[in-house]
């Protein structure tokens, strides 16, 4: 049976929010599974220091992550704004424009990224023991960077075709390649941290070189006379709608580097344990992210077809799908948190990595539910447009664990950076209910 197109204003709202989610936590979950195959193999094949190599980096590669997703979402509103009024010749100038920005300013950035490597991280911090094994890895991720943001840009203009499937597939290859490789070049090959690298290199180029074959058919289609390789004026439409995006989350990123930094600087062992428990984290708040970023356009679209009423019912359909999931959270992480630190530790994993990542682990697990309250409710913000609310609600979560960590961590233990975590989820959750709260009181919801 085909599925109602519209089906976010006529489904039930659990029933639509479900819908919308479960394809999203597929692709995030592979997304994952994708960054976590270099640590997981490598930990369990080549030691808990090329672990902890590879982990000393995570905060900073996710800023180059974060400002490639903003930058395609920016080229995607663009395109398919051209796609819906079937101006084709704007559409394909604007696919190449932002291809050919992307390739540009990812070049720059690498060739930065490898001047400075060593710099960066001895700025992060990073354990002497490991330090030469995590510039190798972040010397060769900065060769593939150029790879990374060109399938991130050509990912947003399949979806701004309706064509998500397709970066859905690559994603789903490119994971499973990258952990083929990983096995052949650190298990096998016995290549440690740098195996790991070219691993994940060499699926990110593949994944990249498939997606720009499939997407030059695509759009040959379209191709008309006059479509230009480059154009300014569509450049500066798209930077503008994506550097609110970028700032935003490299702001987010930036100050989870200064965590890291301070994670680092309690050794390898320690940074071994936390950078598994990330991991874990990371997989573990897939569904409650995804959750909230079904409910954002669930709620703009029955706010513009008039039916406000749904809103407040969405909002309740989330809070309980959230508190089912951190329910199942709890009992996972709480049952199950050696072998899953054993996926990543192995047998020569040290008791203070262990200790590291099950204190994590066991302390987090009983407060994802509230990250995810704030997730639905700051997605409901987000729906009815109230950017500046969620935005603030945001940063005062990353203030607080930003400084927490580097002010009380030092003094009271590595433990702190964990134990503020909650209470900024909670700040977070706060600021979002009473501005959800106001919207019910002032009658745009209801």
């Amino acid at each position: 049976m085909k599925r109602d197109a519209e089906y976010l204003i006529n489904e039930s709202p659990m029933k639509a929010i479900l819908i919308f989610s479960l394809p999203l936590m597929l692709g995030n979950f592979f997304q994952q599974l994708y960054t976590m195959a270099d640590l997981m193999i490598a930990g369990r094949f080549a030691g808990q220091s090329a672990l902890a190599a590879i982990g000393a980096s995570t905060a900073l590669t996710a800023v180059f992550i974060a400002v490639a997703i903003g930058g395609g979402a920016g080229a995607s509103v663009i395109i398919s704004r051209a796609f819906g009024r079937r101006d084709y010749r704007s559409m394909c100038t604007g696919i190449f424009t932002a291809i050919i920005s992307f390739v540009a300013v990812s070049m720059l950035l690498a060739g930065l990224g490898l001047a400075f490597s060593d710099r960066i991280m001895e700025a992060l911090n990073t354990p002497q023991d490991i330090l030469k094994d995590a510039e190798t890895y972040l010397r060769i991720y900065f060769l593939g960077l150029p790879f990374l943001f060109m399938y991130n840009i050509l990912s947003s203009v399949f979806n701004s075709l309706g064509k998500s499937v397709i970066p859905l597939c690559l994603l789903i290859f490119s994971s499973l390649l990258n952990i083929i490789l990983d096995i052949i070049a650190v298990a096998v090959l016995e290549t440690g941290v740098a195996g790991a690298a070219w691993a994940t290199l060499i699926s990110q180029a593949l994944s990249a070189l498939l997606s720009f074959i499939i997407l030059m058919k695509t759009v040959s289609a379209y191709w008309q006379k006059g479509c230009r390789l480059f154009s300014f004026p569509i450049l500066k439409s798209m930077s503008r709608i994506a550097l609110p995006s970028i700032v935003q989350q490299a702001t987010v990123n930036a100050g989870m580097m200064l965590v890291q930094s301070v994670v680092n600087g309690f050794g390898s062992e320690v940074l071994a344990g936390y950078a598994a428990a990330i991991r874990i984290d990371n997989i573990v708040t897939v569904p409650f992210s995804s959750i909230g970023n079904a409910l954002s356009p669930y709620c703009a679209q029955n706010l513009g077809a008039g039916k406000k009423e749904r809103v407040d019912r969405g909002w309740h359909a989330g809070l309980l799908l959230i508190l089912a999931t951190g329910i199942i959270s709890i009992v996972i992480l709480q049952f199950f948190d050696r072998p899953l630190a054993y996926l990543f530790l192995g047998d020569g994993g040290t008791a203070v990595a262990y200790s590291t990542f099950l204190d994590y682990v066991n302390f987090l697990s009983w407060f994802f539910s509230i990250l995810g309250f704030a997730f639905v409710t700051g997605a409901v913000l987000r729906g009815t447009g109230r950017m500046g609310m969620f935005t603030l609600a945001s940063l005062l979560n990353l203030s607080f664990r930003v400084i927490g960590s580097m002010v009380m961590a030092p003094r009271y233990g590595v433990e702190v950076v964990w134990y503020v975590v909650p209470v900024g989820w909670t700040i977070y959750f706060t600021v979002c209910y009473f501005s959800y709260r106001h919207l019910k009181k002032s009658g745009l919801i209801a």
